[in-house]
């Protein structure tokens, strides 16, 4: 072992207490600033996996649309469903509606698929908790199973829904009746904001709503396995006119995508101060140290050692300090994440913060997914800072001369 090596191993462990005081203080510093950091980068994958994996499970890969009624959207559908990229193509039609059960009402978005399409292309049975997609037809919906719970809502239940179409009956001075439909369902897609404020009819159904005839609103399409989605998008542009575009799952929630990556960016940019503040409590030690072995240096360059050495194992200290707090850090983190629901929700529960965590972050656990990158970047950058938290005291002992350390006092 080289002697410097030895010599910086020596002063962060000594012999008779086995840890030294700086040593422990320092790599704890480090530690706690690579499990949050990793942590929350951890926790924010997970946010942003299980909102795309959620996304693309209620949407389908392309939607194509209009900003008017399609009604020759059979040919279309056609068309489309001959590209070899192409799996399967499904009708839908959507809006919003005044739902209301006794006294309570509400104002869902509805969404009218075709049930036979619809089925193949999305996992809806997956999302059925009661009831069944067997007993939905044009007399009964689907309810999510927030909204079914602020109305006291269940299988058989009897609601009314009243449409923008009875404003408009009333300007020729006609009334329409509201339209009573029976709960043949209810679902759960694991997103607070869609089980709370979403209904699922039959495509019959919400065109008798809307007035629509035979028309919809478009078109959700699902890609062949191993299609690229970005150039099936591409060209499907270019054949179809306007007012029609195809548009991807992620272009249509982007606001998604954008807030979760510019949280994860910002969270990591702040968070990533807590290493260089253990950096610099690193440097402060480090540099205590020279001053005290000032005289105990000189001797040592007098005896004949280099004095680049004599730095190198300082900088060798705080690349010690680096190593050992990245590891220990990966091992908290991994150790509080698994966790990680029963400590954000006893948080949650003494704020009173549950309904709001549930209201914006939309899950009932709160997921993780790794990323290697993240891990590489994180612990590579603290290694990086806790050595050069070590250049400055080693610089100190290169500029020192033997004669003058051995005077020190």
């Amino acid at each position: 072992m080289p002697w410097y090596l030895y010599m910086a191993l020596k002063q962060l462990f000594p012999t008779r207490r086995g840890f030294s005081f700086f040593a422990v203080m320092s790599i704890l510093g480090v530690s706690l600033g690579v499990a949050v950091l990793i942590g929350v980068q951890s926790v924010m994958n997970g946010f942003g996996r299980e909102i795309r994996e959620s996304l693309l499970k209620i949407n389908g890969d392309i939607r194509i649309e209009s900003d008017r009624v399609i009604y020759d959207w059979e040919r279309l559908a056609d068309f489309v469903e001959e590209r070899d990229d192409v799996d399967l193509v499904s009708p839908y039609a959507h809006g919003v509606v005044m739902l209301q059960r006794g006294n309570l009402p509400l104002f869902p978005s509805v969404m009218g698929i075709d049930l036979t399409r619809e089925r193949q292309l999305l996992p809806v049975d997956e999302f059925i908790r009661q009831g069944s997609l067997d007993d939905l037809d044009d007399d009964s919906v689907l309810l999510g199973s927030v909204m079914a719970q602020r109305i006291g809502a269940t299988v058989g239940t009897s609601v009314e829904l009243y449409t923008p179409l009875m404003l408009d009956r009333l300007k020729r001075d006609e009334v329409l009746l509201p339209r009573e439909v029976t709960v043949a369902g209810i679902f759960e897609s694991g997103r607070h904001d869609v089980d709370s404020s979403t209904l699922i009819t039959s495509l019959r159904l919400m065109q008798d709503l809307y007035g629509m005839e035979d028309g919809i609103h478009g078109l959700a399409l699902r890609l062949e396995p191993g299609a690229s989605l970005g150039e099936a998008t591409l060209a499907i542009n270019e054949a179809l006119s306007s007012p029609l575009r195809a548009v991807t799952w992620l272009e249509t929630n982007r606001e998604y995508a954008y807030v979760l990556e510019f949280e994860k960016t910002m969270m990591t940019i702040i968070l990533f101060f807590i290493i260089l503040v253990a950096s610099f409590s690193i440097t402060s030690a480090l540099m205590t140290s020279v001053v005290r072995k000032t005289r105990e240096i000189g001797l040592i360059v007098a005896m004949g050692a280099r004095p680049f050495h004599v730095a190198m194992s300082y900088c060798v200290q705080g690349l010690i300090i680096g190593v050992s707090g990245t590891v220990i850090g990966i091992a908290l983190q991994a150790l509080i994440l698994h966790y990680r629901n029963e400590i954000v929700w006893t948080f949650a529960r003494l704020t009173d913060g549950r309904d709001a965590m549930l209201r914006f972050y939309q899950f009932n656990d709160i997921p993780v997914y790794y990323s290697m990158s993240d891990f590489v970047l994180v612990s590579g950058m603290t290694i990086i800072i806790c050595l050069l938290a070590g250049i400055l005291p080693a610089m100190r002992t290169l500029r020192m001369k033997p004669s003058d350390a051995l005077r020190s006092e």
